[in-house]
């Protein structure tokens, strides 16, 4: 008879439909479609008398009035089972006539489903005990009566037209004495957020929802407000669970994001770890804080014993317990050792049950759960690690996972620092044995060093330091950076310090001896540099000649404590230096100090050079200044006219001054630092005597006469026939194979000196002479009687010169008998 369509377009619900039609309106939808129908309508009864209200509608929605061509409307009456009319089930076909006895039948099964949904519901009690259902509602204010979410509905006026069982208890009422009055007088109202999402609902004509407490309940509660073509329809759901659930979520996630993060910040800090304790301190800052952890042990196998490395958390008294213990007394370390499988205990009792062994010691580690971890890297056990809590904590599977994935991290972070520490060691060990152990005692100086290597984790560097005895009592005092660290840098430097050492015994003047040391850093590589300063003290004459190839400039301090830095521009460094280097010059009072240093003493990423030296100034004069004497002032010379001259400071307790001063306990430096410091010492005009010398084989006669004479007057009568040889041989010498002008030196130092100038440039050469030559015997008379002996080049010529060890002091008189 018609033409069945396959689908059904639904319209919108009628804003006049209830809350809670969505069973009707499915029924309707249902038949429908089974009729192919263009659309259908529910209306039902409405308490007021004669009233019909319309329960749900689908399908197209014509102008009142018109409806499609040829179309026309079937409706079927809605009948509860007790006989009762609730209502009447219309549909829209698209042909005239009667439906056949299918079509029947769907629209009668259509309207007995709707029926069922609209049987009159049975009075009952509000909760509040003090109002039953209204009567006189037909079934469908029974379905709204029952539901467990709060149903109001206000007329224009904002006064309440309706009001389900849960609406009147949220409201704190029986029933009917609050029907007819403003909702948002209502005192329970006022205090939630309905009134302001009632003004969002009413501002834009659309459904407004907001979540509010309510008052005089626990919980959250969601409010949705509908506008109708009559008033406003209220929705009140208890949303609490869902809340309690959505931010029981929204803690997980953010207990996972900031787990996350926190192991994201561990793999980072143990990847940046470079020593054992760096791992142990990253694990304690960045793996225990995410699981509330409060203690750690991490010991390792060393010689195939653990040794503990690092801790947190854990009183002295029981890490020395530990320590103390063979592990084969520890039940729980020896099944993690021998299983390499994990051990999770989450209370002492369990911990007890299951190690009865640690009962004894177990209260002492004041933690309350443990989880123990074996230290696997590379499929080698290295140890084992103890995470504890102070408290009893339950091990989820997600917290042993990821506490096993973490321990594979540690160990392997730990295998690497492990190797890095002794590698570092190593070259540590390296470095200090390039070092002088000891500075050579000689008496025109008292010297004492420092070397400060750079923050635990960097590499070595090649800073280096060293106190050279030459001929004449003279000194050499030498500084020196390898720019760069590692062990390439530390071997270089040794390299330097070793041919500063042959160039010296050479007896070069400053600037020669940096020549051949930048020659021989040029050789060494093109991206190779270092600094030096080269440093002569003369203590006859008490000045101090030096060089620098880049290195900051050699401090003075005067016995008055006054600090100055010849102004003096230092030369490039050595490897970018394009020689002649300048030598310089300097007077040196008796008593003052010269201080040589590297750059990591005063200059860093935070202290410019300029700054660092003026700090250097201060520390020095601050430590150096002599103490006040009865008129105010030290005495600082011994020709000054005090009774009791100032004796210089100690060097050492200067070196830890500045130390302390420039480089706090507390400091990390950035970069190796070597400090050095003398106090000078001159010999004075007794102690040095000088005679010029004729032409010719009288010089030997006068050199012989002088020695006697001078030895006698010093009352080294002892030394005095075997220094008369020397000098005569010395002289003889000169008369031979060179030129004058001569001159004879004696100086009466840790040993006595005889020296003997001339101007030729000629290097005397010891040969051995055959058992018929009548010559040729000189030098090496000399080499016998002496101790020492060599050659050094002046400004007008050469010097040789010999040294004699001084005989011992003659013991003091012993007092006359009686």
């Amino acid at each position: 008879m018609r033409r069945r369509r396959p689908t059904i377009r639904t319209a919108p619900g009628s804003r006049g439909e209830p809350s809670g039609a969505g069973p009707l309106r499915l029924a309707l939808e249902r038949a429908v479609a089974e009729l192919g129908a263009l659309g259908g309508t529910l209306r039902v009864s409405d308490p007021r008398p004669g009233g019909v209200r319309l329960a749900a509608g689908t399908g197209i929605r014509p102008r009142p009035g018109a409806l499609p061509h040829g179309s026309g409307v079937v409706s079927a009456p809605v009948i509860t089972a007790d006989g009762q009319p609730v209502g009447t089930l219309a549909v829209l076909v698209d042909a005239q006539g009667d439906l056949d006895d299918a079509q029947r039948d769907v629209l009668r099964t259509a309207a007995g489903r709707v029926a069922e949904h609209l049987r009159p519901a049975r009075p009952a009690a509000v909760d509040t005990g003090r109002a039953a259902e209204p009567s006189g509602g037909h079934a469908v204010d029974g379905v709204l009566w029952r539901m467990n979410d709060g149903l109001l509905t206000l007329d224009r006026r904002a006064r309440l037209t309706f009001a389900n069982a849960a609406g009147l208890r949220l409201l704190g009422s029986a029933g009917e004495d609050v029907l007819g009055t403003v909702l948002w007088d209502h005192p329970v109202i006022r205090e939630t957020g309905v009134p302001d999402c009632h003004g969002r609902a009413v501002a834009t004509g659309e459904p407004a929802g907001c979540d509010t407490r309510w008052p005089g309940r626990e919980g959250w509660y969601h409010v949705r407000l509908d506008p109708a073509p009559d008033g406003l329809v209220i929705h009140v759901t208890d949303i609490t669970e869902r809340r309690t659930q959505e931010a029981e979520r929204a803690a997980a996630r953010r207990t996972a994001a900031e787990r996350v993060i926190r192991m994201s910040e561990l793999t980072s800090a143990l990847a940046e770890a470079l020593t054992v304790q760096d791992v142990v301190k990253a694990v304690a800052d960045r793996m225990l804080p995410p699981f509330g952890a409060t203690g750690l042990i991490c010991r390792l196998i060393e010689n195939g014993r653990p040794g503990t490395v690092g801790s947190a958390g854990y009183p002295e008294e029981f890490l020395e317990t530990v320590r103390s213990m063979p592990p084969s007394e520890m039940s729980a370390v020896t099944q993690v050792l021998s299983s390499r499988t994990p051990i999770f205990l989450s209370s002492p009792q369990e911990y007890a049950e299951r190690h009865p062994d640690a009962v004894g010691y177990l209260h002492r580690s004041g933690m309350k759960a443990w989880a123990f971890l074996p230290l696997i890297a590379s499929d080698q056990q290295i140890g084992y690690c103890v995470v504890a809590f102070g408290r009893p904590r339950h091990f989820s599977q997600e917290d042993r996972s990821l506490l096993i994935a973490l321990s594979g991290l540690v160990a392997h972070a730990l295998e690497r620092a492990r190797l890095y520490d002794a590698e570092h060691t190593r070259a540590q060990e390296l470095q200090r044995g390039l070092l002088p152990r000891t500075l050579p005692a000689v008496s025109a100086v008292t010297a004492a060093a420092r070397y400060l290597p750079a923050a635990e984790g960097m590499q070595v560097g090649g800073d280096w330091y060293d106190l050279i005895p030459l001929s004449g009592e003279r000194v050499a005092l030498v500084i020196g950076d390898v720019m760069g660290h590692g062990l390439a840098e530390a071997a270089t430097m040794g390299r330097l310090r070793t041919a500063v050492h042959t160039l010296a015994d050479l007896e070069l003047p400053p600037d020669e001896l940096l020549t051949h040391l930048n020659d021989l850093v040029g050789d060494l590589g093109d991206d190779l540099y270092a600094t030096c300063l080269y440093t002569v003290y003369d203590p006859a004459t008490s000045v101090c000649v030096f060089a620098s190839a880049g290195h900051p400039p050699l401090a003075i301090v005067h016995p008055d404590g006054t600090t100055r830095f010849p102004a003096v521009d230092a030369d490039p460094p050595l490897g970018a230096a394009s020689p002649p280097f300048e030598t310089h010059e300097v007077r040196v009072p008796e008593g003052s100090h010269l201080v040589l240093y590297t750059d990591g003493l005063v200059e860093s990423s935070a202290v410019d050079i300029d700054d660092g030296m003026a700090r250097l100034a201060q520390a020095l004069t601050r430590a150096a200044a002599p103490p006040a004497g009865p008129s105010g002032a030290g005495c600082a010379a011994p020709d000054s006219g005090c009774a009791v001259p100032a004796t210089p400071h100690d060097p050492g307790r200067l070196c830890d001054a500045v130390i302390s001063a420039l480089v706090p306990e507390q400091a990390r430096t950035q970069d190796d630092a070597a400090l050095l410091i003398a106090g000078v010492r001159s010999l004075g005009s007794d102690k040095v005597v000088s005679w010029a010398l004729p032409d010719g084989p009288i010089a030997a006669a006068e050199a012989r006469h002088r020695v006697t004479e001078q030895l006698a007057a010093w009352r080294l009568d002892e030394l005095s026939m075997t220094t008369e040889l020397l000098a005569s041989e010395l002289v003889g010498n000169v008369v031979r194979h060179a030129k004058g002008p001569m001159r004879l030196r004696l100086v009466y130092g840790r040993t006595l000196i005889c020296e003997v100038s001339d101007g030729s440039l000629t290097t005397p050469r010891m040969r051995r002479a055959a058992e018929t030559d009548e010559g040729g015997r000189g030098l090496q008379l000399v080499a016998a009687l002496s101790d020492r002996w060599g050659t050094r080049f002046t400004a007008t010529g050469k010097c040789i010169w010999t040294e004699q060890a001084l005989p011992p002091p003659l013991p003091p008189p012993r007092p006359a008998a009686g």
